[in-house]
């Protein structure tokens, strides 16, 4: 198509057009953005050198654009983290002071003229004034107001106008800094600023007021409502929006239901801590930052700031709750627990709730009921079909001792009944105008809530509270209740402003509209520009949920005159407190939302409401069993405590998860401690109704010393004293928390907890939560029941936690518990308890109240007190009056009990308790031989000679101070550390060798869940450790989770505690005075959980549990047959121990020194060792069989036997010669006794010399070959003793080569002895006196240092020649298995040959009661010089490892058998240590042929059972002695099952063998060993298992039936 052409005046025109209208747009333009471009092309910003974290945001209100902030005049940097302003005020934005400050008689005002600057949101106020107030030494006020123009400012009930003078002796210093305007608030002791706006402007405009300060620390807590998921504010750039809504919590950074505009800020580890609040119920933002700052922006009233200034955050508190009107004093019935739930279908439902509850006895005081009750959901109604009897719900409620609290909403109805009659409360309203208007301030506000369209009550307006208290009255008298639960008082609606909507207009679209949900000012409630009595919702919806307070709390007044009643809001603002408690809103039951109520508890007590408290197991969604299990927990110390949920979830109240469920015994033990405990927390609602202080209180209030607890936020106290510890997680019962810096015990227990000032694994399972009692309070208490009108009949007492100075203090209120005013009239008791010098003075400051009940105190515990109290004296004005009190004493908690106490409530009282030592108690503080008076009192101890007492020490000590002290305990997760320290005050009688060191290293491993090992040790020098391997692993395995035992360390005395975790049990609890550690004398002692304990060895024993009746056995190992009270063979320090439950532990002390342990009635074990270390190791079973499964995993498990060693076996010291064992066998056969293995005593050598033959017994090699080709298997004996006597010895000449001898120390001197080898070429006179024949005939010996690489080299060697002898093979002894004697070492000389050289050393300071006491440590054995060196080249004297003597000798002995013989092979050891029997058996030495050795054989068996030594037995018929046949008989018949089956006996005596008397004893043998035969295998496969996993195989009957 021909495109069309313009005449030439038709593009003049165009053009001519296009011209004008682009005039026009640049004039409209210019005219559009006149004041704008001029203002902003005139303004330069200053933008000053700040860092990030000061800047004030210029853009608050949307996403900053550089544009934007040209446009506001400000300043703009980008940086890369998006949190930080970049767009930020510069220093010429704000105010300027006009004229200099102007005093008056309140403080100073000041003129404030506008800087010149853009506006950010309009209609700037270029004048305003600063009016400041001293109002107190600590409290300053300041506010800016229009001076032209009257704004809103908030009608408080309670904060009325201050009229001055200003205050003097000021806390504080105010500066108002010129130009630009700021203003600082100093501490004037340390001249710290607190409070400084001078960081940003000042802005005040019509609807737009900000002002920021800068904080002194970045410890900032309080503002609300929100959910704070924490305590202790984030400053990384937060905005938290202020402005009552109706939104449930969540995890968000929404604004709830009230209005706190309160913070307070801790500004150093002092305590030294000050509060700001701003008077102002507009809509309003709260912003951190991390300078740190805060800015508060509202958008409209006045900026009215109060700064309170304390020494202490809980100061603070006070000061502020005092001025916006203390809480009130709730019913002591609303502290009772509560139950409610939002749809109840029916009063039978509601019913059936509290009759289960009742059932299971769960202490429970009120019953509410949500809407649901009400026809329609109108207030003042209630359905007429479904709650039919309401009316006399009371009625059955009071008759139970309960209480009924009913629900209001703020919404009215202006629907009529179902029946179609009028409803009358909204008639009457609507008569009385009492509604919230619409803008026109006529026409009422219509909305839509629970009933559907509704009015709204203007409780501003007098007319509304008096139709308000009407309406609670006429509906009173219909249905009866207690008390009123407002709720939806935000104002809440359904609809967005009204059901007209809202206009347009700057009220419900303001400028700037702060960051609340949904944005619209009007979401979910009224019309900003909606009428009220004092003014629009636009200044006073924050106000409504207050105002409806004030209103309801008149109607409680006509309703219940006289009584406090119950008053409970949702929504608050400053000052709600003082007539209501309120609740934290409608949660979820979730985890978080369990956690995060703890934060918004303690926050509501900072806002002067302690009565607070969240829906325990969650508003909505259905709650799990151990979330619920967990919040009822935690909720039973809320300061309000209700079980609450919403409509169509699961039942949650106790009663609905089982009468025998965890839920409900766990609920009922803390709701019986919280109903104990009623009077404590009584008191402390006392204290914040008259002085402010916090109940639910941050652990920072009381230890704000210390910079962990400023976070703390997942615990905390009731009041100073009761540290409360939640669990907040699902799936775990091991939590981390914090100790905080005093004295603790556990609630339950009493016990003192041995942690402080750190940071802790707690196991807490199922059914606990920690609960810790603070040293240094008293609490009063009162006998629970399960209402608080039965409680209230119920005895008091009072429980005494003491501190580290054995004081405590305490408070108790007591009044009626419901009426009003009982303060102001002095209508109640009070009391101060105060402890010190153990001295309870109970005094009574006021005494204006008789309670009906006649109450007394009945019982008062005492946690902490470290010794028994004797006696109880009660006075009276200093007159003792008679009491028939009983007192008993728990002396491992340290908790003293005194009951059967009559001290009546309202009169003062003194109790004084003595403190002594009850018998049980006494402790030997002189165990050594020849005590005295005199050196006993040396010592510091106390001398008490009492005869009729067997065995009780007459020197015991004096108190329980073990003189050292403990410092710088870590707990971890592996283990704990912490050093000890003597305090030389206790320097007594001590030789140099024991004195005690004064610094030492407590180090405690948790090796793996089942196993721990303590150990004390010198760190500064270094100390003989045992060097026994043991089998741990290379780093702890144990988690927090699964470990059996809890373990802490103890001071002031110092000890050591373990707790078995799932009993509670303490185990090992060695805070105790015996506990000392020096050079040559360790000394610790340990109660125990029960008086059944067994182990500890080698000693004769009369029975296998020890006697607890003040025992004392020795432990060094000695050639001394079995005596009582003899110490023998072995060292065994292990013992097992049961506890009263049944459960059972081991305990190894890893110490070789010589040593003793004494056991006393307590029950409790003392241990004393000469040297060494403290090296425990303790497994925690907790079945006796596991714990010697456990214990042998640790040390090594039993050596595996051949099978041929579970046969029947013969020896006899004594045999003539070869001959003689060859027709001992041949009798046997020919008996057909099953019989499988011979021996030769020491008669086969030549003059007793190890690795030689006797001529005597030269057919003994083709015997043994005979015997093993018929089946059979031949031992033989070693001794370690070698002859030095001989001139072609190469046993003893090779010894000399490889230097394996024991020597004195720092010298080439062999240490010589005499044993059993003879001297060559001298006959043997056998009728002289032992000792002539040892002094004539016995060799001198040496003793192999079994220790040495080359000893071992050595011992490989010599045995090797006898088995196959390289000069004469004839010769060769094929032996099967090695039997080696006298290794303790055994002399039969004390020490040697000339005798020793220390006389320290072998008579030290300390003999343990060992026999032969007065002979030393050196009686039948070596010198304790004699010096030895260990594999790796280190020396060590005999002294520490004479213990270790057999260990050391037996695994050597047992590789060389097993590398000759290529055959697994049996070694039998007379001594032995822990871990021996991974290498060999043990026989029970040398016995005597008696009646009393069956039964003691038996004990001794089951004994080394214990120790890991499987293969054991007693020589059968007896070693030394004639048996008799019927004894042979018998102890043959016990024999045949003793795992190690031996007949021997000594030389001179008759021959015991089986066919050594008649055939009749033949035929008793044959039966009972064809019997141990016939169960070989059985025996074979628990010889199997223990090898494999530590089983016993000679078990006591405990270990099956117990």
């Amino acid at each position: 198509m021909e495109k069309k052409k313009f005449s030439k005046l038709e593009i003049l025109l165009i053009v001519l057009f296009c011209l004008v209208v682009a005039v026009a747009c640049v004039l409209i333009g210019i005219l559009a953005t006149r004041e704008t471009v001029s203002k902003s092309t005139q303004f330069f910003p200053n933008c000053p050198s700040v860092g990030t974290a000061e800047r004030i945001d210029c853009i608050p209100d949307q996403v900053a654009t550089k544009s934007l902030c040209t446009l506001r005049g400000c300043c703009w940097s980008p940086q890369s983290d998006t949190n930080v302003p970049w767009c930020f005020f510069s220093s010429n934005h704000g105010y300027k002071v006009d004229g200099g400050l102007r005093t008056t008689q309140e403080g100073f005002q000041a003129t404030l003229t506008r800087l010149s600057s853009p506006s950010l949101f309009k209609n700037d106020i270029n004048t305003v004034l600063l009016t400041a107030q001293y109002q107190t030494q600590n409290r300053f006020r300041f506010k800016i107001t229009d001076p032209k123009t009257q704004r809103f400012e908030v009608p408080h009930e309670h904060v009325g106008p201050f009229s001055g003078p200003a205050a003097s002796n000021l806390k504080y210093k105010v500066d108002v800094q010129q130009n630009p305007f700021g203003i600082k608030v100093t501490r004037a002791s340390n001249g710290k600023v607190l409070f400084n706006t001078t960081i940003g402007p000042l802005l005040y405009a019509e609807q737009f007021l900000q002002l920021s300060i800068k904080l002194p620390s970045s410890n900032i807590y309080g503002v609300g409502e929100h959910v704070h998921k924490q305590y202790q504010h984030d400053v990384n750039w937060k905005t938290w929006p202020i402005f009552s809504r109706d939104t449930a919590p969540s995890g968000n950074m929404d604004n709830l239901y009230g209005v706190q505009t309160f913070f307070l800020c801790l500004e150093d580890n002092t305590g030294a801590s000050f509060g700001v609040f701003l008077m102002n119920s507009n809509a309003m933002e709260f912003a951190l930052q991390p300078a740190p700052a805060v800015t508060y922006r509202t958008i409209g009233g006045i900026l009215d700031f109060y700064v309170f200034l304390g020494d202490t955050p809980e100061q603070v508190v006070q000061e502020y709750v005092k001025f916006i009107g203390l809480p009130a004093l709730p019913s002591y019935w609303t502290l009772g627990f509560h139950l409610s739930q939002y749809d109840y279908g029916s009063l039978d439902e509601v019913k059936a709730v509290v009759e289960r509850n009742r059932e299971i006895g769960l202490p429970y005081d009120v019953q509410h009921t949500g809407i649901n009750y009400m026809e329609a959901r109108k207030d003042f109604t209630y359905d007429k079909v479904n709650f039919k009897d309401l009316p006399s719900f009371q009625t059955y409620m009071h008759d139970y001792g309960q209480k009924y609290i009913i629900i209001l909403d703020a919404a009215i109805s202006t629907e009529a009944l179902a029946d179609g009659s009028p409803y009358q409360a909204y008639e009457r309203g609507q008569s009385k105008k009492v509604w919230v208007n619409e803008s026109d301030g006529v026409t009422p506000l219509v909305g839509e809530v629970w009933p559907g369209r509704t009015v709204f009550p203007d409780f501003t307006n007098p007319d509304c509270t008096s139709w308000w208290v009407e309406e609670c009255k006429i509906f009173y008298n219909q249905v009866p209740y207690d008390g009123i639960w407002i709720d939806m008082n935000e104002v809440a609606n359904f609809v967005q402003g009204s059901s007209n909507g809202c206009e347009q207009n700057d009220l419900n679209y303001p400028p700037f509209t702060p960051r609340i949900v949904d944005r619209p000012l009007y979401s979910k409630t009224l019309c900003m520009d909606a009428v009220q009595k004092w003014g629009q919702q636009y200044d006073v919806h924050n106000l409504f949920g207050y105002s409806m307070t004030l209103s309801t709390q008149r109607a409680i007044e006509t309703l219940f005159p006289g009584k406090r009643s119950f008053l409970l809001s949702r929504s608050t603002f400053a000052g709600s407190g003082k007539y209501a408690g309120h609740w934290l809103g409608d949660n979820a039951a979730t985890w978080d939302h369990m956690k995060w109520a703890i934060p918004g508890m303690l926050e509501f007590g900072l806002f002067g409401i302690p009565y607070i408290g969240a829906d325990i197991c969650g508003f909505f969604e259905d709650v799990t069993e151990e979330l619920c299990r967990r919040w009822m927990q935690v909720g039973a110390f809320y300061p309000f405590s209700r079980n609450h949920n919403t409509e169509k979830r699961v039942l949650q109240d106790p009663a609905a998860f089982g009468a025998d469920s965890v839920l409900v015994k766990s609920s009922k033990h803390y709701l019986n401690i919280r109903y104990t405990l009623l009077p404590y927390l009584y008191t402390l609602f006392y204290k914040a109704h008259t002085q402010g202080d916090t109940v639910a209180r941050p652990v920072l209030h009381e230890f704000y010393s210390d910079e962990a607890t400023w976070s703390v936020d997942k615990q905390f106290l009731w009041g100073p004293g009761l540290l409360i510890t939640p669990v907040l997680d699902p799936g775990v019962d091991i939590i981390r928390v914090y100790i905080p810096d005093a004295v603790w015990y556990d609630y339950d227990s009493g016990a003192k907890i041995w942690l402080r000032k750190q940071w802790t694994d707690m196991y807490l399972p199922a059914d606990k939560m920690g609960l810790h009692l603070r040293g240094g309070y008293i609490f009063p208490f009162q006998q629970p029941a399960t209402t608080t009108v039965a409680s209230r009949k119920n005895p008091m007492g009072l429980i005494i936690a003491l501190d580290d100075n054995n004081e405590a203090v305490g408070e108790l209120f007591w009044d009626d518990g419901e009426s009003t005013g009982t303060v102001n009239s002095k209508s109640y008791i009070s009391y101060d308890f105060k402890v010190s010098n153990n001295v309870l003075q109970m005094n009574v400051t006021n005494n204006n109240y008789a309670d009906p009940n006649n109450l007394t105190f009945e019982e008062i515990k005492i946690l902490g007190l470290l010794q028994e109290p004797v006696s109880v004296t009660v006075l009276q004005n200093n007159d003792v009056q008679n009491s028939s009190h009983n007192i008993t004493y728990n002396p491992v908690d340290k908790v003293a009990l005194i009951e059967g106490l009559q001290l009546e409530l309202g009169k003062s009282y003194s109790l004084r308790w003595t403190l002594g030592t009850s018998v049980n108690e006494k402790y030997n503080c002189h165990p050594g031989p020849n005590a005295s008076k005199e050196k006993c009192e040396q010592l510091g101890c106390v001398w008490t000679e009492d005869p009729s007492s067997l065995r009780v020490p007459y020197c015991y000590y004096n108190g329980p101070d073990n003189a050292y002290s403990v410092a710088d305990v870590k707990y971890t997760s592996s283990g704990v550390t912490a050093n000890l320290t003597f305090n030389k005050s206790n320097l007594k009688a001590y030789g140099k060798s024991t004195l005690p060191i004064s610094t030492l290293r407590l180090e405690v491993k948790y090796h793996n869940n089942h196993m721990l090992q303590f150990k004390i040790y010198d760190y500064a020098n270094e100390r003989y450790e045992v060097p026994v391997p043991l089998n741990v692993p290379k780093s702890p395995e144990s988690t927090v989770k699964n470990r059996l035992y809890d373990v802490t360390v103890q001071n002031k005395p110092f000890g050591i505690q373990v707790r078995r975790r799932s009993t509670g049990t303490v185990i090992w609890d060695s805070q105790l005075p015996t506990f000392t550690f020096s050079d040559m004398f360790i000394q610790i002692s340990t109660r125990l959980a029960s008086q059944y304990l067994y182990g500890f060895g080698e000693t004769e024993h009369t029975m296998f549990r020890r006697d607890m009746n003040w025992h004392t056995w020795g432990m060094f190992t000695r050639d001394q047959p079995p005596g009582y009270k003899m110490n023998s063979y072995g060292f065994q320090p292990f013992y097992m121990g049961l506890e009263e439950d049944g459960n059972a532990h081991g305990v190894l002390l890893l110490n070789s020194n010589a040593m003793d342990v004494t056991f006393q009635p307590t029950p409790a074990l003392t241990y004393r060792t000469t040297g060494g270390i403290l090296d425990f190791y303790m497994v925690l079973g907790p079945t006796p069989e596991l714990v010697v499964q456990e214990y042998t995993a640790l040390v090594g498990r039993p050596v595996m036997p051949p099978y041929w060693a579970l046969g029947f076996q013969l020896c006899r010291y004594g045999y003539e010669n070869d001959t003689e064992i060859a027709k001992l066998v041949e009798d046997m056969k020919a008996a057909r006794i099953p019989y499988d293995v011979q021996y030769a005593d020491i008669d086969y050598m030549e003059r007793q010399l190890d690795f030689t033959l006797n001529p005597r017994f030269t057919g003994l090699p083709s015997l043994i070959n005979k015997i093993q080709e018929e089946g059979m298997r031949f031992i033989l004996i070693l001794d370690p003793a070698i002859s030095g006597n001989e001139t072609n010895y190469p046993a003893f000449t090779r010894g000399l080569e490889k230097d394996v001898f024991i020597k004195w120390p720092n010298t080439n001197d062999i240490i010589y002895a005499k044993v059993w080898p003879d001297l060559p070429n001298v006959e043997v006179n056998n009728t002289l006196d032992w000792e002539t024949q040892v002094e004539l005939y016995r060799a001198y010996v040496a003793f192999p240092d079994f220790f040495r690489n080359s000893t071992t080299e050595w011992w490989m060697r010599e045995i090797t020649e006898v088995y196959t002898n390289p000069h004469n093979a004839s010769k060769s002894l094929k032996f099967d298995g090695l039997w080696i004697d006298m290794n303790e070492p055994a002399s039969f000389v004390n020490g040697a040959v000339g005798g020793c050289r220390n006389q320290q050393l072998n008579f030290p300071p300390y003999v343990p009661q060992l026999g032969s006491r007065s002979e030393g440590l050196i009686f039948k054995t070596l010198c304790m010089e004699g010096q030895h060196y260990l594999p790796d080249g280190s020396p060590v004297s005999h002294y520490n490892v004479h213990n270790l003597y057999g260990w050391a000798q037996t695994k050597p002995t047992l590789d060389a058998l097993r590398n000759i013989t290529k055959e697994r092979g049996i070694v039998i050891t007379r001594s032995t240590y822990p871990s021996s029997g991974k290498w060999s058996g043990h026989w029970l030495g040398d016995n005597t042929a008696a009646w009393n050795q069956l039964d003691k054989s038996i004990i001794g068996m089951m004994e080394f059972s214990l120790f890991g030594i499987s293969y054991t037995g007693a020589d059968i018929c007896g070693f030394f002695g004639d048996s008799e046949y019927e004894l042979c008989a018998r102890w043959m018949e016990l024999g045949a099952f003793y795992p190690y089956s031996r007949n021997h006996n000594g030389k001179g005596a008759k021959r015991q063998d089986p066919v050594a008397w008649n055939s009749t004893f033949e035929d008793i043998s044959r039966k009972v060993l064809n019997i141990r035969y016939t169960l070989l295998p059985y025996l074979y496969t628990l010889m199997h298992e223990a090898n494999a996993h530590g089983s016993t195989v000679i078990r006591p009957l405990l270990h099956e039936v117990l």
